[in-house]
């Protein structure tokens, strides 16, 4: 009797294999000119298009032992839809580039591009992937392109905070860098290299945090809303509340004032990879629906960012070239 074939990996396939494993996958294009030329064409309603993109590497940015290709997907797009959506922009499209070790199975890749299509549909109805490149390399390494649509209004920077405004956010603060505590803290092994997730070890609320960890769910839709709503400034919550408020602020030339009781505590100040929006609105406008209110802008003091009152110790978030070798296992 015949041994079963070996499961198909990159290095046994072509490009042009490989290719139509993931457009299946993909599904339907959305655009003039979609997968399969040299490049996509793509509608631009007002003649203006917002891009953005974000690289994704084993080692700083994941470990295998903790993510699904499904995860790894997911995640590529959310971390690039919430870019487009903190510009106050509607999701259009996504360019992915792949570049994989030969012995990555072919499942894999498919289990990759069934969290990037199941990411569009849940996050940016409307938004799918349109075009990429695939190569080889001993680090695998998901690079995104975003595009997105401002559909006529005007794009929202971080520099736009003016003195009175209001501070609020939309999304969870805390819940993924919580997940990632979880990770480091209880699923590496003796030399500090990490190991397979056990569900079964985790309460409710850890399942959840590492959910938000490893598949963030950022308020997409509420970029354009914020936007139509009248914010003056806007951002992606990528790296901490209080290094990216920091940003803002710097960018605005004003100080921003939180509230750390409507904020809570760490690691929402700290934590990254929630991807929430931070907005400023004026006074008089009412805020949006999903967004909340925790904290005030001020004319620019000493520093640009104050929690009660207080500096706030440290950066107060992520930052890859100072934070990678903490991270090491």
């Amino acid at each position: 009797m015949s041994s079963p074939a070996a499961a198909p990996r990159v290095g046994d396939l072509s490009e042009g294999a490989i290719l139509r494993t993931i457009l299946e996958r993909l599904g339907p294009s959305r655009a003039q000119v979609g997968p399969g030329d040299d490049a996509a064409v793509l509608a631009a309603p007002d003649g203006r298009i917002v891009a953005t993109t974000d690289t994704l590497v084993h080692g700083p940015d994941f470990r295998l032992a903790w993510s699904s290709a499904f995860d790894l997907g997911w995640k590529a797009a959310a971390v690039n839809l919430a870019d487009v959506a903190a510009m106050g922009a509607r999701p259009t499209a996504l360019l992915v580039a792949l570049a994989m070790p030969d012995d990555t199975p072919l499942s894999f890749v498919e289990g990759l591009a069934d969290g990037l299509r199941a990411a569009c549909d849940a996050l940016a109805p409307g938004c799918a992937v349109e075009g990429g490149d695939l190569t080889v390399s001993d680090t695998l390494t998901i690079a995104v392109t975003a595009l997105g649509a401002l559909d006529g209004r005007d794009p929202l920077l971080r520099s736009g905070a003016r003195p009175g405004d209001v501070v609020a956010v939309a999304g969870e603060l805390g819940r993924a860098a919580r997940g990632l505590a979880v990770l480091f803290g209880r699923f590496r092994d003796a030399s500090g290299s990490p190991v397979p997730v056990d569900e079964a070890a985790l309460s409710a609320d850890e399942s959840t945090d590492l959910a938000r960890q490893l598949r963030p769910s950022p308020p997409v839709g509420l970029g354009p809303v914020a936007a139509d709503a009248g914010a003056t400034a806007l951002m992606d919550v990528s790296d901490g509340l209080v290094l990216d408020a920091t940003r803002m602020a710097t960018a605005s030339r004003v100080t921003i004032r939180l509230d750390g009781s409507a904020v809570g505590p760490e690691p929402a100040l700290s934590g990254g990879e929630d991807h929430a929006l931070l907005a400023t609105f004026p006074p008089e406008a009412g805020l949006p629906q999903g967004f909340r209110t925790i904290g005030r802008v001020e004319a620019a003091g000493a520093d640009p960012v104050l929690v009660d009152g207080v500096v706030p110790a440290g950066r107060g978030g992520w930052d890859p070239y100072r934070d990678w070798d903490a991270t090491r296992g």
